[in-house]
């Protein structure tokens, strides 16, 4: 069976700035020493009845000040096939945006450009130079990787607007917009009923101790998040990428994973859904060969959908030749 990772990462401590990954930046995980080494291409291979078949490299803060450094790295160290979806600050002045965007059309490998919006979304999103500067990616055929939690309302709403205004925009949603992760009393209770008609209340949780009345935190973000997705999914110019459970949670369950990929697949669409790693990061729940076999067997799919998840959409979303 053969993939296409969508959403992974390399390192070279030696030769990048990688700011995140230092003890005394954030985030302040406990376990970051995990991944505070060198990961090469050599680090992904996969065995057995597994075939990664090419790979998109997400920004990872080599040089976000001269994102085009990275680039270089990889297409002069990488002999897989691969695309590369670039750093970029949404907040720079529109001439000094088309410089940075003009350098790295000058790498063959690059197909996109990511700007890490997380808690800062609506107010990078509402900066009076994000709209035009989208508007350039747009004009070059480059797409953007978008990483922001889908409860964020307000900031959807904002979105929403600039992709009225610019509907050729190319919108790829990272780790499937950061979905909550239920507790295991409320997981059984996601059906695809309940999830279709946006109704996960206390009152049909499962719990013998929860208030017909009052909403769990983690049940209120999941309207919100399901809400996101939802108006998200009206623009036919965006996909999603299901990756980065272990952002969410180290200790996630696959019944949940399960869950939020087939929410996705309902709303938008087999063909505007991705499956991918978030390799290294992955590490800090999964090996990178465990969490393809996991993918390999969703119950949730046929065979076909299958191959669309993992590695049809991603050569198109991506522009891999075909």
């Amino acid at each position: 069976m053969k993939f296409i990772d969508p959403h992974l990462h390399l390192f070279d401590l030696s030769m990048g700035e990688y700011l995140w990954l230092k003890p005394e930046s954030a985030p302040f995980w406990s376990d970051k020493k995990v991944i505070q080494r060198n990961f090469s291409e050599q680090d992904i291979n996969l065995t057995g009845h597994l075939a990664l078949d090419g790979f998109v490299h997400i920004e990872a803060g080599f040089d976000n000040n001269k994102p085009w450094r990275e680039i270089h790295w990889l297409e002069s160290s990488c002999q897989s096939t691969f695309k590369s979806v670039a750093c970029i600050d949404l907040t720079l002045s529109n001439t000094a945006f088309k410089q940075q965007v003009e350098e790295l059309l000058s790498y063959q490998s690059v197909v996109g450009c990511r700007h890490i919006l997380d808690e800062q979304a609506n107010d990078i999103l509402n900066h009076p130079n994000t709209q035009t500067n989208l508007k350039t990616l747009a004009q070059h055929q480059l797409s953007f990787d978008l990483q922001m939690p889908l409860s964020n309302l307000q900031a959807i709403n904002s979105l929403t607007a600039i992709l009225n205004e610019i509907p050729d925009l190319l919108v790829i949603i990272n780790h499937a917009g950061f979905p909550p992760c239920v507790s295991n009393n409320s997981q059984n209770n996601l059906s695809q009923n309940n999830l279709n008609q946006n109704n996960i209340s206390p009152s049909n949780s499962g719990s013998k101790n929860s208030s017909p009345n009052i909403k769990s935190k983690g049940q209120t973000e999941y309207e919100q998040w399901l809400q996101g997705l939802q108006q998200l999914s009206q623009f036919k110019q965006c996909a999603i990428k299901c990756s980065g459970w272990e952002m969410q949670t180290r200790n996630y369950n696959q019944q949940w994973c399960e869950t939020i990929i087939e929410q996705c697949i309902n709303t938008f669409g087999e063909n505007r859904v991705m499956l991918g790693s978030n390799f290294p990061l992955c590490l800090f729940s999964k090996n990178y060969q465990d969490i393809w076999h996991f993918y390999a067997s969703l119950s949730i799919t046929n065979k076909e959908q299958l191959e669309k998840l993992c590695l049809k959409n991603a050569k198109h979303w991506y522009k891999f030749q075909l």
